[in-house]
């Protein structure tokens, strides 16, 4: 993957940057590597700093409407502070560390329709330029794979995939925002849920698995929003039986949750340019997932994952601008 940009700092004549990501998708937690290639112009020129950004297309909430942007998650320095002459070649390495919490943009080597993008900047000349988005894809962490591929055995199907800006009380989110994917429940389950969605949060040693039901409404009241998390371990992805697990984890969440308070409860959903909301508490009952045996991951095993018709990495800046830049700096409840 390449972008290549004359910088506009310098006019006509001025210095040209290319970053090459290394092939293939990274994995949240992982190392994203490549080069930027610098191509001195007609004169020379001081690079002051080249950092390199990661970009999402989120959406955010507010009581009047919905807006949607791109929220810069993370900064990596490359270099600067040296003079690049007239016709020079440099070429400067990179790993830069993803986060853990980085969303997930294919299952399978299928989309999910999550847009996310690197880009480079490059001060020079006392002014800052800032490349076109080149798209990141990242794959699923096996604990990730293993819970997916369990929801679609049990007849679960793929709904759609979004990111949410905002923070979910009680758990250790470090991100602006969180990755939602809403599947759809087999018919045996129809008459009880409209949908569930899942909202991992990764961590070196494991990860958080957030489950939010859409409950349907009975003779006697309307539906509600039930909510409950689960932790796995890194290391015990391979012991456990996965489908037997998160069936337990739907029967907890369908059966055992109970009415508290609303959206708002557990979701904070963030002043983009991090003002915040502070109504946010933490969630009630905290389930740890204990199990035996082995999933076996059979691809993706009935979890209907199509091209969920995001828009293309390329287009996010045209459409969405940088509205949300500028800022630099099992637990139980349902909702009414």
């Amino acid at each position: 993957m390449v972008f290549k940009r004359l910088l506009g700092a310098l006019g006509a004549g001025g210095p040209s940057v290319d970053t090459v990501l290394a092939e293939g998708p990274v994995l949240p937690g992982g190392t994203l590597t490549g080069e930027v290639r610098l191509g001195g112009g007609e004169a020379r020129a001081r690079v002051e700093d080249i950092t390199l950004e990661l970009l999402a297309r989120v959406e955010a909430e507010s009581e009047e409407d919905e807006h949607e942007g791109v929220v810069v998650f993370e900064r990596h320095h490359v270099g600067g502070d040296f003079t690049l002459e007239a016709g020079e070649e440099r070429v400067l390495p990179f790993a830069l560390a993803v986060p853990w919490e980085t969303p997930t943009t294919e299952l399978y080597g299928q989309s999910l329709g999550i847009v996310l993008g690197v880009r480079t900047e490059v001060a020079l000349g006392g002014a800052r330029d800032k490349g076109d988005l080149d798209p990141l894809v990242v794959s699923a962490l096996p604990v990730q794979e293993a819970v997916l591929d369990a929801f679609g055995r049990l007849g679960w199907g793929f709904r759609s995939a979004d990111l949410e800006l905002g923070r979910i009380g009680g758990t250790g989110q470090r991100l602006p925002f969180y990755q939602e994917i809403e599947l759809t429940p087999p018919p045996a389950l129809a008459h009880a849920v409209n949908e569930v969605e899942v909202t991992f949060l990764a961590s070196a040693t494991g990860a958080e698995v957030v489950l939010e039901a859409d409950k349907r409404g009975g003779l006697l009241g309307g539906g509600h929003d039930a909510l409950t998390r689960f932790t796995v371990a890194h290391a015990d992805v391979p012991a456990l039986d996965w489908a037997s697990e998160v069936d337990g984890w739907i029967t907890h969440l369908l059966e055992h949750s109970s009415a508290y308070g609303d959206h708002g409860s557990y979701y904070s959903h963030a002043d983009p340019y991090g003002g915040g909301h502070t109504d946010h508490h933490d969630h009630t009952d905290h389930h740890e997932s204990h199990g035996a045996g082995r999933a076996v991951l059979a691809g993706a095993a009935g979890l209907a994952v199509g091209a969920a018709g995001g828009l293309v990495a390329a287009e996010v800046i045209d459409e969405a601008g940088d509205w949300f830049e500028g800022d630099e700096g099992s637990e139980d409840g349902d909702e009414e």
